[in-house]
């Protein structure tokens, strides 16, 4: 209760803002010109600051200013505090007039070029007034920083169930969209009903890079029938460059299904079982779900379900 009482009667946000400025700029001098303050009244509130706390929070050093263990302890949290803050700046602006309103989503390109459309088009059919920014990810983007920087609300992402763990994050899946052989329509492979991998040992393949799970299941594979590395003509994580060689030439591909669908390529029908990939939302933990999310959500899950069955993810 001490220190509740302490806190609110002393924690100011701003000399938070001050501090996490001060910090940032590694100078109180250029914090102070950031903020248009005079440099006395920086100090002054990181003074007020270390009182409240009774720990110091900035060093000294040649390099400048650098916080302590218990700044970067405060400003760890604060990062939170201010997040939710800002979320609840948003929440209150789409009730007080629900058609408008900003999301930021992070996907990877075979999904911002694929299923993401879908959603978005439905969503903005409903709400025409929200402003919509696509960021793009790299693969495997479960793995991108933006959500958890807080710069992103949500992301579309394909979940592996074998990839580094992701308990500070909350993962709906909504479709299974699994990688499949892919090559040209005008190849003899599109004609095929059935093909063995063995067939393929010595085509040429434009893939993703090696440290991605369409690279690494097809390795796997090849591996496992004793076929040694797949012939790699190209390494590319460029979509276009991908479909344009496989569109005029003899290549071989591994992709998601619906990328495949999307480009107008044929899906070889190679004697290998499919490598579950469900496409899911994914959001922080511990985050406030904004209602512009919650809309989101709302319209990826009706998509969805013309797609495909909903896999069962658990994280």
């Amino acid at each position: 209760m001490e220190w509740e009482s302490r806190l609110g009667r002393r924690l100011r946000l701003r000399e938070l803002h001050m501090l996490s400025t001060v910090v940032r700029c590694g100078s109180m001098a250029k914090a102070a010109r950031e903020l248009a303050m005079s440099q006395p009244a920086v100090s002054e509130a990181i003074a007020n600051l270390e009182e409240t706390f009774r720990v110091p929070l900035l060093d000294r050093s040649p390099r400048g200013i650098e916080p302590t263990i218990y700044a970067d302890a405060l400003l760890k949290r604060s990062v939170a505090v201010f997040d939710e803050l800002k979320q609840s700046i948003r929440d209150i602006e789409f009730l007080t007039d629900p058609t408008v309103g900003r999301l930021t989503i992070g996907a990877p390109e075979s999904i911002a070029a694929t299923v993401l459309p879908w959603i978005v088009e439905q969503f903005l059919q409903r709400h025409p007034r929200i402003v919509l920014h696509i960021e793009d990810l790299d693969s495997p983007s479960i793995r991108a920083l933006g959500l958890r920087d807080r710069r992103q609300d949500l992301i579309m992402a394909r979940w592996h169930p074998v990839d580094s763990p992701v308990d500070d994050l909350n993962i709906e899946g909504l479709f299974d969209d699994p990688f499949v052989v892919a090559a040209g329509m005008h190849t003899s492979w599109a004609r095929r009903r059935k093909v063995e991998l063995a067939e393929l040992a010595k085509e040429p393949w434009v893939l993703m890079p090696p440290t991605t799970w369409n690279y690494e299941w097809l390795a796997r594979e090849f591996k496992a029938r004793g076929l040694g590395e797949p012939n790699v003509t190209m390494v590319t994580a460029n979509a276009h460059l991908n479909s344009y060689f496989l569109r005029n030439g003899p290549y071989l591909t591994v992709r998601p299904r619906s990328w495949v669908l999307h480009n107008g390529l044929a899906v070889v029908p190679v004697d290998v079982p499919l490598q579950p990939m469900p496409v899911a939302l994914v959001t922080l933990k511990n985050r406030t779900v904004s209602p512009i999310v919650e809309r989101f959500a709302e319209s990826a899950r009706e998509v969805a379900k013309s797609i495909g069955k909903k896999p069962h993810v658990r994280a």
